[in-house]
């Protein structure tokens, strides 16, 4: 017969695929989990015949994609390419069994989106307005901290975070740039010298990170100097809105507040908010509309 007659009206060839997807699905649980027998307890087999399954579709492809040594499993660079690949037939499996249970097109229930308090506080009433409207049965929680939620340990569905991630499960979409300057009340900025040598600041720690951007911008500013600190961003604003001293502040958030003006003659800081979700994303109805959502109403 020829190839052809196997070629539909979309132009795959169907006869090219020879594998077993269980034998696939054992590579993958297997290369997600790190060993047979994590992978054997997560599918509920024992551990010689997800071995066997695993050892099948390495004879299927005619490729190795596990490396077998004395420290366990480790994918071979042929596994780590296709590894991306069969998690795309992993969700799209799932989101074939969730479509038929009716589960991936509910828009009610819980999901949660990390974020940090100035977000929470500045850019979330305008998305959860949204959503509202797009989905009124959909409950949100807001997990509020300043510290990266871990979405691979299911911490949050969905976060808001200003560093793209770099791991490859995690889908990442730029909301916006956004610029954040040094700011004080308007009564304490008319008396600060232009170089500041003569201002007090508020910080969220002395570590070097901060001190590290305003030497950026050729403010050396010792430890000492930050009079006033706290780990909480609504706390930091309030404190420079009360005359405390000068902090590092959004424009965006900044702006809406008339007390607040620029202080010093010194280029913009940025960096770019993401939302990042896991690759539940994919076949979660309920996470994809607060995912748009966000990606919608967090612009720059």
């Amino acid at each position: 017969m020829d190839s052809s007659e196997h070629t539909t009206r979309t132009g795959r060839d169907w006869s090219a695929i020879a594998f077993d997807w269980n034998r696939a699905r054992a590579f993958l649980v297997t290369a997600e989990e790190g060993s047979l027998s994590a992978a054997a307890r997560a599918l509920k087999m024992s551990q010689p015949t997800l071995g066997r399954q695993v050892t099948g579709f390495e004879e299927e492809l005619g490729v190795t994609l596990f490396d077998r040594g004395p420290r366990g499993l480790s994918l071979t660079p042929t596994g780590l390419a296709l590894l991306e690949h069969m998690r795309r037939m992993g969700e799209a499996a799932l989101e074939v069994t969730l479509t038929a249970s009716g589960q991936a097109q509910a828009l009610d229930g819980l999901v949660s989106v990390s974020v940090s308090e100035l977000v929470a506080a500045n850019y979330m009433p305008p998305v959860l307005k949204a959503l509202r409207e797009t989905a009124p049965q959909l409950q949100v929680e807001l997990v509020v901290t300043n510290d990266p939620s871990d979405l691979r340990r299911r911490e949050a569905d969905v976060a808001i975070r200003s560093f793209r991630p770099t791991q490859p499960d995690l889908i990442a979409r730029k909301l916006c740039e956004e610029e954040v300057h040094l700011y004080a009340e308007k009564d304490y900025a008319e008396g600060l010298a232009p170089d500041l040598s003569n201002a007090a600041f508020i910080g969220y720690d002395t570590g070097p990170r901060l001190r590290q951007a305003l030497a950026a911008l050729g403010l050396d500013v010792a430890p000492e100097r930050f009079l006033t600190l706290s780990n909480s961003h609504l706390v930091v604003m309030d404190l420079v809105r009360a005359g405390l001293g000068v902090g590092i502040l959004p424009d965006r958030v900044a702006a809406r507040d008339g007390d607040l003006v620029r202080v010093g003659s010194y280029p913009p800081l940025s960096h770019a908010l993401w939302a990042v979700a896991h690759h539940e994303l994919r076949t979660s109805a309920r996470i994809r509309v607060l995912f748009d959502a966000l990606v919608q109403n967090i612009t720059s």
